[in-house]
Formats: structure tokens, C-alpha cells, sequence
């Protein structure tokens, strides 16, 4: 296998795109606001990430898996995601994502979106409708740095070579990680914290800084 030159790993919500999934999902319950409240203070790193994700899941209980379709069609790319994914293709990078998100919504954009690799959290369902649990372990703020390292080591990219994309408090480790961090449409402990800021919202800002 030829190793790539360089891996560019994002955070999916609010970064790859500009939706919250689990908001959407949680639109198609009924209770869409209490869990923008919740997921804004998991991104401004006021509560644990995994014990919020477990809470905020769990009122998705009852959401129909059909509902997923109608979920898609409400997503936006970030502008400048599709021409930064393709610029790192033609200077030999890799572009990765991982999420704090879900499979059930992350299998379809991701590639349609030219993304190389995704890793995201998955949702238990039963009988046509969510259950209000994850299944399996839950992707945090720790997964995500261990996950920038595998693909990396798997791909023949030096650390050096990473750069890491996010907006949220658990972004921090696989920022830290990178050889180039970068905070992009970011809450404010996550701007103190990057090594570099991205101001406007288009990720073809980034294109400047690929190796």
C-alpha cells in the first residue's frame, strides 16, 4: 500500500457540516430544543461528553429509523468542504472524519462528500424505532485521538503530517495530537485552546495550510 502524504481528520457537526445531527434527529421527537441545550454545553466542555451523549440519546427514544431519510435531506455542507476534500486528494492526503455523530446519518454524507475514512457513534433500534441507547462504545473526546493516531500509523503518515479540524471541547485531544490543530467555527474554550483559529466558516480556508 502507498502511504499518503498527509491525513486531514475533521469533526463531522459543525464542522464537515453545518447541522447538528442528533438536533434533527431529536426535531422528529418533539424535543429538538432541550437538546440543542444540552449539546451546546457538551461543545463548550461543561458536562462530561459521554454521559451527555448517553442523556441526550435517550430522548430520541421512539424515533422511527425511516425518519432518517427526512434527517438527511436537512443536511448542509459547510462551504469550501467539498473543494478542500479535493484539493487534499490532488496534493496526495487522506481526508478523514470522526464524530461524536452517528453512523446511521454519517454512512451517506461522508462519501458523497469524497471523505476517505469515518468513525462515528451508532444508535440501537428495535422493531423499526431508536431505543434511546448507543450502541457501543461511545466516540469522545479520547476516541477521536486515538483514532487520528490509527489512521495515521495504518496509512504511513507521520504524526508531523496530521492536521485536525473541530469546533467542540471534545475536539481538544485530536487537535493537541495533530501536527497542526485547528479550531474552525469553534466554541470559545476551543479558540483559546487551538494552536490556529480558522475565522470564517468556509473550509476552503484551509486549503493554504495542506503540506
Amino acid at each position: 500500500m502507498t502511504a499518503a502524504r498527509f491525513l486531514v481528520v475533521f469533526d463531522a457537526d459543525s464542522t464537515l457540516i453545518r447541522n447538528e445531527v442528533i438536533e434533527l434527529i431529536a426535531d422528529e421527537a418533539g424535543r429538538g430544543a432541550e437538546v440543542a441545550a444540552a449539546t451546546e454545553a457538551a461543545m463548550r466542555g461543561e458536562v462530561d461528553f459521554a454521559a451527555s451523549l448517553r442523556s441526550r440519546v435517550k430522548e430520541l427514544t421512539g424515533v422511527p429509523v425511516a425518519s432518517f431519510d427526512r434527517v438527511k435531506s436537512r443536511i448542509e455542507p459547510t462551504p469550501g468542504v467539498t473543494t478542500l476534500i479535493d484539493a487534499i486528494h490532488a496534493k496526495g492526503g487522506l481526508a478523514a472524519v470522526v464524530s461524536g455523530g452517528f453512523h446511521e446519518i454519517l454512512d451517506d454524507i461522508a462519501p458523497a462528500l469524497g471523505v476517505d475514512l469515518w468513525r462515528a457513534n451508532r444508535l440501537a433500534a428495535a422493531q423499526g424505532v431508536l431505543t434511546g441507547e448507543v450502541d457501543g462504545p461511545i466516540v469522545d473526546a479520547a476516541a477521536k485521538r486515538e483514532w487520528l493516531t490509527c489512521w495515521a500509523a495504518e496509512n504511513g503518515v507521520p504524526m508531523s503530517r496530521t492536521i485536525a479540524i473541530g469546533d467542540g471541547a471534545n475536539d481538544l485531544l485530536m487537535l493537541e495530537a495533530a501536527g497542526l490543530g485547528l479550531a474552525f467555527n469553534a466554541k470559545p474554550a476551543v479558540r483559546a485552546a487551538a494552536p490556529l483559529v480558522i475565522g470564517p466558516v468556509d473550509l476552503s480556508q484551509v486549503i493554504p495550510l495542506l503540506p
